[in-house]
């Protein structure tokens, strides 16, 4: 095996275990897929209000997503991948039925697509930042006018 073919093969192996652990997440609906079989103990998720940084923070920060919305709807538009880095494109939709980040529910529905630039480390995942239309959400949720 080549090393492109080794480096491309390991691009696709952190493909498949973060698509893996981000579907049992949100189909089984068990903030404990978030474990130390797919993301690093020290994950982090990147924040405007800082960094949360650990396994349990980063379990907890979306989390938010599964109580705020109990028909939530997470797919993969693509993902791409060089080296240890993947780029996620999504979409998320969902009644917001329920408390997220200490928002109480709107009943709206959001639709919402966005990106995630993903770091992993030995094969597992070790940070994400999410970029998306922030405005939209707030205005979809009823929060702005």
């Amino acid at each position: 095996m080549t090393l492109l073919q080794k480096a491309n093969a390991q691009i696709e192996k952190n493909i498949n275990t973060y698509k893996t652990a981000w579907d049992a997440f949100f189909e089984t609906r068990d903030p404990n897929a978030i474990n130390t079989d797919s993301f690093d103990e020290q994950v982090t998720v990147v924040t405007a209000e800082g960094n949360i940084t650990g396994i349990d923070g980063f379990r907890d920060y979306y989390n938010n997503y599964l109580t705020g919305f109990s028909d939530a709807e997470f797919n993969f538009i693509d993902i791409i991948g060089q080296g240890d880095q993947l780029v996620k494109h999504w979409n998320f939709k969902g009644t917001h039925d329920g408390e997220m980040f200490g928002i109480p529910p709107t009943n709206n529905k959001v639709d919402i697509s966005g990106t995630t630039v993903v770091l992993m480390k030995d094969g597992k995942v070790l940070q994400e930042q999410d970029f998306f239309d922030n405005y939209s959400f707030l205005m979809q949720l009823g929060l702005l006018e």
